[in-house]
């Protein structure tokens, strides 16, 4: 049984807040507990306790803050300890592995761990068979796209993230999979939202790579792709030349940042291949 706590931190890169999911019915899995605000995380704890369940453990879908910061609070701590639970996290310094045996520690829905690098590069979703429903974490949102942003980011990887879930949620396999993001609303059906953001991703490296051959014609010369802040500005300005809010404009500027360290990436497989 999956059910969603939403904290109240809305914004542009939150969408309507940080999505807590709880897993479980008497041994209550906690994923991403959210920031660190006390009215929030009282109301996951209250939901864990409803009908007599009981903290499982918590699960990072990866280490960002407004996923991750509750567990500074002394409440979220003691509720661990207290019941003897675990923080899984993939990176070490914020939890323990979450593997298989420790998964079943912590709730009883069976679940699965899936890997899925590209948002950060410890980034993992949460696979809940019995109600065909992927938790994505900050991979696939509920609305619009998440952002890829350099030196955390990569774009590879994320696009292989996205064939991995769309292997999983295939079309013509049953009822669809629901997908459970970290922000926004709950898909309905996954593969579909996941076709479209990879078709988005594909085609706004097909933009970055086109701005980024306008401006060395334009003069900028060959300078370092990852390095550049001139020659990143000027491709963000080509790309997104309607972008003015500085939150946003940031997004973007490290998404292009790692769109570019992308495509460096393939000149050298290009070049490898020859050779």
């Amino acid at each position: 049984m999956t059910r969603l706590v939403r904290a109240g931190n809305p914004g542009p890169m939150t969408l309507e807040g940080t999505n807590t999911w709880l897993l479980g019915r008497r041994r209550v899995l906690v994923v991403d507990p959210g920031p660190a605000e006390p009215d929030h995380l009282a109301a996951v704890l209250a939901e864990v306790a409803r009908d007599g369940g009981v903290l499982g453990g918590v699960l990072l879908t990866h280490r960002h803050h407004d996923h991750a910061e509750a567990l500074d609070l002394p409440v979220l701590r003691d509720a661990l300890a207290s019941a003897g639970a675990a923080v899984l996290a993939v990176d070490p310094a914020l939890g323990a592995p979450p593997q298989p045996d420790a998964l079943a520690r912590a709730t009883d829905e069976p679940v699965r761990l899936l890997p899925l690098p590209g948002h950060t590069d410890d980034s993992v979703g949460l696979v809940v068979p019995g109600e065909r429903a992927v938790l994505t974490g900050d991979t696939v949102l509920g609305r619009g796209t998440s952002v890829v942003a350099h030196p955390d980011g990569d774009l590879g990887e994320h696009l292989a993230s996205l064939d991995a879930l769309l292997a999983l949620t295939g079309t013509g396999r049953g009822a669809p999979w629901r997908g459970l993001p970290g922000h926004g609303p709950e898909l309905e059906d996954l593969g579909v939202a996941v076709t479209g953001l990879r078709a988005h991703r594909l085609a706004r490296l097909g933009q970055v790579e086109a701005a980024l051959d306008a401006v060395r014609a334009a003069g900028a010369g060959d300078d370092d792709l990852a390095g550049a802040d001139d020659l990143v500005a000027a491709v963000v300005a080509r790309v997104y030349p309607d972008l003015v809010d500085p939150v946003l404009l940031g997004a973007a500027s490290r998404t292009v940042r790692a769109t570019l360290v992308h495509l460096v990436h393939l000149v050298h497989l290009v070049h490898r291949g020859r050779s």
